[in-house]
């Protein structure tokens, strides 16, 4: 029984075809080791570390009550979404004064 149909009589796969087979079989496992890298590098990236909040900053914090570092404080997220342009003047300001009231979130 052959097992290389359609080849004929006396042929086989000759140097050319060795050669593809070769660079075909390199190429796919340099894909494969580019595919494992990008996987390993994805999985283990760090994430942006959060910046540690100014001393005497409200919230919890290196200098807080609880010692958790939590990024920004509810106002400066307050402001930043003012400064992209996500609320208004009005918004902004309301939002404010509930934060910093003693009726505002957290309060109690």
């Amino acid at each position: 029984m052959r097992h290389w149909h359609g080849l004929g009589h006396g042929r086989g796969v000759g140097g050319w075809g060795i050669g593809l087979m070769a660079i075909g079989t390199l190429l796919v496992l340099a894909l494969l080791v580019l595919l494992a890298v990008a996987l390993f590098r994805y999985v283990s990236r760090t994430r942006q570390p959060v910046p540690p909040a100014p001393p005497g900053a409200a919230g919890h914090g290196p200098g807080g009550t609880s010692g958790w570092a939590t990024g920004s404080t509810p106002e400066q997220m307050l402001a930043e979404r003012f400064a992209r342009g996500e609320i208004d003047t009005e918004e902004y300001r309301h939002r404010l004064d509930t934060l910093r009231s003693a009726n505002g979130p957290g309060a109690g």
